[in-house]
């Protein structure tokens, strides 16, 4: 099979490539970076790229909107996504979109040669291979965005604004309601991201995290350099 490597790390990288082409492969490129991944792709015509998730320059998610680009241009093409890291949007959207062969490995639970290259294999021949921890992981955040679905988008707004810190107080101010609207909401919204009442009182920092985890985002921060402070608990 002809392979392309697109892995920032050197030694993984020879390392891959000599293992693949003892396994009786072709690796016609081995890529430091996705800067010219897609030309290479093109003239190299590999039937499968293996690719890390966080390349540089930024060592972020590269590699993975990469693999999304090549998917977009060429669905038939295989592509195995090899890392450290579980991206977990940029995975959903990639498993989501393909109709091809797709893998996803994490590379510390890759504890076996014959293993790593029996799923090599199965990719080549259209097979769709996920580590389990990568399946775990996206529908663990899929249940967490189906509890935020349960929200009316006062709810939603309410608990943005808790995730900034704000007091009920603050909260009322901003939607300009009541302190005692705030608080029926509030209620809602524990109510329907499963928080139970407990005595450390941190089911408003829970909801936060709920919120963050889910996909929302904190504010920058206040001119004098500080988030803004968390009020009243419940």
């Amino acid at each position: 099979m002809r392979i392309l490597i697109c892995e920032d790390s050197a030694l993984l990288r020879e390392g891959l490539v000599r293992l693949l082409e003892d396994a009786g492969h072709d690796v016609v490129a081995a890529l430091p970076d996705a800067t010219h991944l897609t030309e290479t792709v093109d003239a190299e015509a590999p039937e499968l790229c293996i690719l890390d998730v966080r390349l540089p320059p930024t060592w972020t998610d590269e590699g993975i909107r990469a693999a999304l680009e090549l998917r977009a241009r060429l669905p038939k093409l295989a592509v195995l996504v090899l890392s450290q890291y579980v991206e977990e949007r940029y995975a959903a959207d990639l498993i989501a979109a393909s109709d091809g062969a797709l893998g996803y490995l994490l590379k510390d639970r890759v504890a076996d040669v014959a293993d790593f290259l029996e799923a090599v294999g199965r990719i080549g021949e259209g097979a769709t291979v996920l580590d389990p921890e990568v399946v775990a992981q996206l529908l663990s955040r899929r249940r967490k965005d189906e509890r935020m679905q349960r929200l009316t988008d006062r709810e939603s707004s309410v608990l943005a604004l808790i995730a900034e810190g704000r007091s009920n107080a603050a909260i009322a101010k901003t939607l300009h309601v009541s302190e005692g609207s705030v608080e029926k909401h509030i209620t809602a919204v524990f109510q329907k991201l499963d928080l139970e009442q407990d005595d450390s009182g941190n089911r408003r920092v829970l909801a936060a995290l709920a919120h963050l985890e889910a996909g929302g985002t904190l504010p920058p921060q206040t001119p004098g350099g500080t988030a803004p402070q968390t009020g009243t608990n419940r």
